[in-house]
Protein backbone atom coordinates (compact mmCIF):
# COMPACT_ATOMS: atom_id res chain seq x y z
CA UNK A 1 0.00 0.00 0.00
CA UNK A 2 0.78 3.95 0.26
CA UNK A 3 3.64 4.87 1.98
CA UNK A 4 3.82 8.52 1.40
CA UNK A 5 4.18 10.84 -1.01
CA UNK A 6 7.37 10.23 -3.06
CA UNK A 7 7.42 13.83 -5.08
CA UNK A 8 5.49 16.55 -6.63
CA UNK A 9 5.88 17.92 -10.25
CA UNK A 10 5.89 21.62 -11.10
CA UNK A 11 5.89 22.68 -14.81
CA UNK A 12 7.92 25.89 -14.99
CA UNK A 13 7.88 28.07 -18.15
CA UNK A 14 10.76 30.08 -17.74
CA UNK A 15 13.45 26.96 -16.25
CA UNK A 16 16.40 29.42 -14.92
CA UNK A 17 13.73 31.77 -12.94
CA UNK A 18 11.96 29.02 -11.63
CA UNK A 19 14.79 27.35 -10.58
CA UNK A 20 16.87 30.11 -9.13
CA UNK A 21 13.03 30.83 -6.91
CA UNK A 22 12.85 27.39 -5.45
CA UNK A 23 16.86 27.04 -5.21
CA UNK A 24 18.02 30.48 -4.16
CA UNK A 25 15.14 31.92 -2.40
CA UNK A 26 13.09 29.45 -1.01
CA UNK A 27 16.27 26.91 0.12
CA UNK A 28 15.82 23.63 -1.87
CA UNK A 29 18.87 21.93 -2.51
CA UNK A 30 19.51 20.74 -5.64
CA UNK A 31 19.74 16.26 -6.26
CA UNK A 32 19.83 16.06 -9.78
CA UNK A 33 19.64 18.15 -13.19
CA UNK A 34 19.32 16.43 -16.03
CA UNK A 35 18.57 17.82 -19.87
CA UNK A 36 16.41 15.68 -21.62
CA UNK A 37 16.79 15.90 -25.47
CA UNK A 38 13.92 14.30 -26.96
CA UNK A 39 12.13 17.32 -25.14
CA UNK A 40 14.83 19.86 -25.42
CA UNK A 41 14.37 20.79 -21.58
CA UNK A 42 15.38 20.43 -18.09
CA UNK A 43 14.16 18.11 -15.27
CA UNK A 44 15.61 19.09 -12.06
CA UNK A 45 15.33 17.28 -8.94
CA UNK A 46 14.85 19.41 -5.59
CA UNK A 47 14.86 18.90 -2.17
CA UNK A 48 13.72 20.62 1.39
CA UNK A 49 13.75 18.20 4.33
CA UNK A 50 11.11 15.39 3.55
CA UNK A 51 9.33 17.36 0.52
CA UNK A 52 10.59 16.71 -3.33
CA UNK A 53 9.50 18.89 -6.14
CA UNK A 54 10.78 17.78 -9.88
CA UNK A 55 10.71 20.85 -11.68
CA UNK A 56 10.00 20.41 -15.12
CA UNK A 57 10.94 23.11 -17.79
CA UNK A 58 8.68 23.73 -20.19
CA UNK A 59 8.54 27.13 -22.05
CA UNK A 60 5.72 25.89 -24.61
CA UNK A 61 2.92 24.78 -21.36
CA UNK A 62 -0.13 26.32 -22.00
CA UNK A 63 -0.67 28.79 -18.93
CA UNK A 64 -2.44 27.69 -15.30
CA UNK A 65 -5.94 28.28 -14.87
CA UNK A 66 -6.35 30.10 -11.89
CA UNK A 67 -9.59 31.57 -11.59
CA UNK A 68 -12.33 30.48 -10.70
CA UNK A 69 -10.05 27.48 -9.53
CA UNK A 70 -10.20 24.97 -11.65
CA UNK A 71 -10.27 20.77 -10.59
CA UNK A 72 -6.77 19.28 -9.97
CA UNK A 73 -4.16 20.10 -7.56
CA UNK A 74 -4.64 23.35 -6.10
CA UNK A 75 -1.73 24.41 -4.33
CA UNK A 76 1.48 23.13 -2.61
CA UNK A 77 1.87 24.02 1.19
CA UNK A 78 4.88 24.19 3.26
CA UNK A 79 5.63 23.82 7.17
CA UNK A 80 7.24 26.60 8.62
CA UNK A 81 8.05 27.09 12.34
CA UNK A 82 8.07 30.98 12.58
CA UNK A 83 5.60 32.27 10.05
CA UNK A 84 6.50 35.81 10.76
CA UNK A 85 10.43 35.55 10.40
CA UNK A 86 9.68 33.34 6.85
CA UNK A 87 7.39 36.37 5.60
CA UNK A 88 10.28 38.67 6.33
CA UNK A 89 13.09 36.79 5.06
CA UNK A 90 10.65 36.34 1.84
CA UNK A 91 9.86 40.04 1.98
CA UNK A 92 13.11 40.70 1.84
CA UNK A 93 14.42 38.83 -0.99
CA UNK A 94 11.86 40.02 -3.00
CA UNK A 95 8.75 38.05 -2.52
CA UNK A 96 5.13 39.14 -1.71
CA UNK A 97 2.70 37.41 0.73
CA UNK A 98 -1.03 37.62 0.88
CA UNK A 99 -1.86 38.75 4.38
CA UNK A 100 -1.60 36.05 7.57
CA UNK A 101 -4.91 33.85 8.27
CA UNK A 102 -6.22 31.93 10.75
CA UNK A 103 -7.25 28.52 9.54
CA UNK A 104 -10.53 28.10 11.38
CA UNK A 105 -10.40 24.33 11.50
CA UNK A 106 -6.48 23.86 13.12
CA UNK A 107 -6.76 27.33 14.48
CA UNK A 108 -3.10 27.97 13.22
CA UNK A 109 -1.59 30.79 11.23
CA UNK A 110 -0.97 30.57 7.08
CA UNK A 111 -0.30 32.79 4.74
CA UNK A 112 -0.23 32.40 0.58
CA UNK A 113 2.60 33.60 -1.96
CA UNK A 114 3.21 32.50 -5.44
CA UNK A 115 5.51 30.90 -7.41
CA UNK A 116 7.06 32.71 -10.94
CA UNK A 117 4.39 31.38 -13.03
CA UNK A 118 1.52 31.55 -10.54
CA UNK A 119 1.61 28.38 -8.53
CA UNK A 120 -0.16 28.93 -5.42
CA UNK A 121 1.97 28.34 -2.53
CA UNK A 122 1.20 28.54 1.17
CA UNK A 123 3.22 28.84 4.30
CA UNK A 124 1.67 27.13 7.62
CA UNK A 125 2.88 27.87 10.92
Amino acid sequence: MLTGIHHTAVIASDYKRSKHFYVDILGFSVLAENFQPHRGTYKLDIALEDCTIELFGMPDAPARVTNPEACGLRHLCFKVNDLDTTIADLSAKGVCCEPVRVDPYTNRRFTFFFDPDGLPLELHE
